[in-house]
Parts: structure tokens; sequence; C-alpha cells
């Protein structure tokens, strides 16, 4: 199932993809939230909701949060051998484990504004997971039943900052500088430990065509080694690392700048989108 938090008005509503189109549950009478379903809320009504054909379908959707309620914002670095290599960095032998504030997190489709006052901005294309329960020391194996679902991201970073200081907070966290979405797609009908496609764009030129298969730890290696030293909730979100082709890589480097779109795609989710103001 694919949930997305649309905006109607001063409301966020949650809205479901049918084989029509995009259908707003809330307007149909859905009294349930993406939050409620997140923390173990029954799927039967949007069931019933998704098969009913005299709904009208969304055809200018604005996106809100893919979370009602921001949490935490988890990172992994280093975690694509071929953004490793790109770098000229050895594969970490742990999961490179970073944070971001909670006003880092930014809808699809919104503005995200790059401070004038320093320029090596940057992409980073990222599958992001989407906690479902809590969880607190959990083993690989049991990890991948604590996920509610899976949504694109964007690790936007400012590399200079980032290289003043070894833990890389302020390159990583600034306002809007960790966009999710378009949805989530529940964890039912998203395999991650099969291959999928991912891939950047920046004013529509491809400047990342990698695969999951890349990553160095895998979504239940990450999820059991963060739970060692950080609880999970429900609703917080691990961003999962990046493949190769980042501005950082180039020989030239081509940083983001005022005016630019940036798209990220990953196969089997959708394509997120963010303006830079």
């Amino acid at each position: 199932m694919k949930l997305y938090n649309i905006t109607v008005g001063n409301e966020t509503h949650l809205a479901l993809m049918t084989e029509r189109g995009l259908v707003d549950a809330t307007a149909a009478g859905y009294t349930g939230s993406m939050e409620a379903l997140i923390a173990g809320g029954c799927r039967c009504a949007l069931e019933k909701l998704a098969a009913d054909e005299k709904l009208p379908v969304v055809e200018a959707p604005v996106f809100a949060n893919v979370v009602n309620r921001v949490g935490k914002l988890v990172c992994v670095g280093l975690n694509y051998r071929s953004h490793a290599a790109g770098i000229n960095m050895k594969v970490p032998e742990y999961p490179v484990l970073f944070s971001k504030f909670d006003n880092a997190l930014a809808p699809c489709g919104a503005d995200v504004v790059l401070p004038p006052w320093e320029s090596s901005y940057d992409y980073e294309a990222e599958l992001v997971i989407v906690m479902g329960k809590e969880t607190w020391n959990v083993s690989a194996e049991e990890a991948m039943d604590h996920v509610f679902g899976y949504t694109c991201g964007n690790d936007f970073s400012l590399r200079d900052a980032q290289m003043r200081s070894g833990q890389w907070l302020i390159g990583k966290t600034l306002p809007g500088f960790g966009p999710c979405g378009p949805c989530i797609v529940t964890a039912d009908e998203y395999d991650p430990a099969a291959p999928k496609r991912i891939r950047s764009y920046v004013n529509g030129q491809l400047r990342q065509d990698g695969s999951t298969a890349d990553m160095i730890f895998s979504c239940a290696q990450i999820i059991s080694y963060a739970s060692r030293y950080i609880k999970l909730c429900p609703g917080d979100l691990i961003f999962t690392g990046t493949p190769s082709g980042v501005a950082l890589e180039g020989q030239e480097k081509h940083w983001l700048k005022p005016g630019d779109v940036v798209d990220i795609e990953i196969e089997g989710i959708g394509r997120l989108t963010n303006r830079l103001v």
C-alpha cells in the first residue's frame, strides 16, 4: 500500500494510491491518520476505500511530511561501496551513524532554502526506513518485523561545514535538508533485500544511478546496530546512505544553487522532488 500525507486547506489528510489514482481517505470519511497506522492501526477501512470506484481522484496534491509527528532522523554515511570508493574512503567496519534535527524534514514539493553565506551544497539519493515499533537492541533477524515501510529521501549536505567537524552534524541538518516522500510504501509490499534502482537528477540531468544491491550494510543490519545505542520509536526515519555520483566525487564540483530542481527516484516507491531557493 502506498500512503500519502497531503495538505488540504489547513489540515493534513491521509491519502492512498489506488488503481485509478490518488484518493483522499480523510475526505472520504476515514478517521485514522498516518501516525495511527504507523503505531499499528488497522488498514481494513483503507482497503475498502481503495476498492470504491465512486471516490474522486486527487489531481494535483500538495504533499505534507510523510509522518505527522516528526521523531528522530537517523542517518547512515558511507553505506555504498561505490560512494566510498568515489571519495577515497575505506569501507567502514560498522555503520557510520549521524543525525539530523527535526526541522530538517520537508515534504515532496517543498522549496529548500540554501543560505547565501555558503556554497558547497550537495544532493544524496537515499532509501529511508520508516520505523513501526519501539526498537531497542534487536537482532538483525528480528529487525524487519519492526519496520512500517519505506520512502525516498534526499540527504542534502553542506560539504564545507560537514568536513570541518568529524561528526558531520552542521553540514547535514540545515532546515529542509532531509526531505522525504512523496509516499510511504508499507513493508508488506516492499522488499529492501531485493535490488532496487536508486537515482538522482538535477534539473533533469541524471547524476546518480545506483542500486541498493551496492549497500554495505543491509536495512536489517542498520536497524539492529542503531538499536543498540538509540531507542527507535514508531515514525522514526532512518536514511540508509547514498550511491556514487554526488557532486563531492567529481573533479569539477557541480554544487547545487538556487533555482535547481532535484529529483530522487527509487524503484518501487516513486519520485521525490524539491526546488532550491
